[in-house]
């Protein structure tokens, strides 16, 4: 929103600049003198138009710097012994914009061709000729708009490195603290969990080895303990991701799909339309959501299928999973953490995420993504 706004600020600005300059170019046109031919309207339209173009410096510099220099020959090829502003404010432009070998060779040939549009308009002395052209285009003006255009671009470099320069240091900040929170959650939970873990087992089994009946309570412990487990290590592997490994996406689905059918789950993979480049962050997306859902199957949703669908639309990644679990529309699903991220990561993205029991029976997980067509 802010980018929007600062680009029509700045689109208007550079009107106001345009209609400033063309009038002024217009105005000192007419209170000079000019010889009485044809050529005068020519002349005139020439002054107009080379202010005009200064309304596109900032999106085509270099087509712009042509422009005013070719109008500054022109009208003055006419008679009109006014100076070239437009083209000054147009070698701003494009130094600024980093054009500096292609402004430095069209303002020597400019150097070089006002005298011989001043000649052109009458004028027979020559030295005559090179004073009005001196006057129209001073080689100080010139090297002040360069210098100026560098100096601004200099500014603006030095700015935007100094914002990477924060940005980098604010990422491995956080890249140190995940990783610290990491370290101290492997080190404070994950023996002390492993330990209840292996000594519910333990328990269980000798229980079952002499013949008795296992308490509920002991079953619940083991059964905590495995999906402790199981979360501990999820939520370790999130944050020690720092996203320099290679992300995960939509070619890696296929092994989720073939690891779901590993444990007994009839999986199937269908993915429609035609297959195109989409953001790193929208395809590492569709992996976490097939991901997380193909998990909470196997977990949760005592189901014997599981459908993957993914379909390339032109601005729109759909996803969509279903299984034939026991979940019904009278039983509400209670939001996991798992459930949770996905529909963080699908509003980040803009998109949107459905997750409910199906009418038939089973759970479905529908993501839309946009996806952005850079042409």
């Amino acid at each position: 929103m802010s980018t929007g706004r600062s680009r029509v600020q700045s689109g208007v600005r550079d009107w106001a600049i345009a209609v400033g300059v063309a009038a002024t170019l217009l105005v000192t046109g007419l209170s000079g003198q000019h010889p009485a031919t044809n050529l005068a309207p020519l002349g005139y339209a020439l002054l107009v138009a080379g202010g005009l173009a200064l309304a596109a410096r900032g999106r085509a510099p270099v087509p712009v710097l042509a422009v005013t220099g070719v109008c500054a020959v022109g009208y003055q090829a006419a008679g009109f012994d006014v100076p070239a502003v437009a083209y000054l404010f147009a070698v701003y432009a494009a130094v600024r914009a980093g054009h500096r070998t292609i402004t430095v060779a069209a303002s020597v040939t400019m150097l070089a061709v006002l005298p011989l549009a001043a000649l052109a308009s009458g004028l027979h002395d020559t030295g005559e000729a090179f004073a009005q052209a001196r006057g129209a285009l001073e080689l100080a003006w010139l090297i002040a708009a360069a210098a100026a255009g560098e100096a601004l671009r200099q500014a603006e470099r030095r700015a935007d490195e100094a914002e990477r320069t924060r940005e980098e240091t604010a990422r491995r900040r956080a890249d140190e603290e995940r990783l610290h929170i990491a370290r101290e959650l492997h080190d404070s939970l994950t023996h002390q969990i492993s330990i209840i873990k292996v000594q519910a087992e333990v328990a269980v089994h000798v229980a079952r080895k002499r013949g008795e009946q296992v308490p509920e309570a002991l079953l619940a412990i083991q059964q905590a303990g495995r999906e402790a487990t199981r979360e501990l290590r999820a939520t370790l592997q999130a944050l020690r991701d720092d996203d320099t490994t290679p992300p995960r996406g939509l070619d890696h689905i296929p092994e989720l799909v073939e690891r779901a059918r590993s444990i007994g789950l009839d999986a199937t993979l269908t993915i429609e339309g035609q297959r195109h480049d989409v953001p790193v962050a929208v395809d590492r997306t569709a992996y976490r959501i097939v991901q997380e859902s193909l998990t909470n199957i196997a977990r949760h949703a005592a189901a014997g299928t599981a459908s993957v669908r993914i379909d390339c639309r032109p601005d729109t990644l759909a996803i969509r999973v279903d299984d034939d679990g026991k979940a019904t529309p009278d039983t509400a699903p209670v939001p996991g953490v798992g459930l949770l991220g996905m529909r963080e990561r699908v509003t980040a993205l803009g998109g949107r995420l459905r997750a409910e029991p199906r009418g038939e029976g089973g759970f479905t997980v529908q993501a839309e993504l946009p996806v952005e067509q850079t042409s």
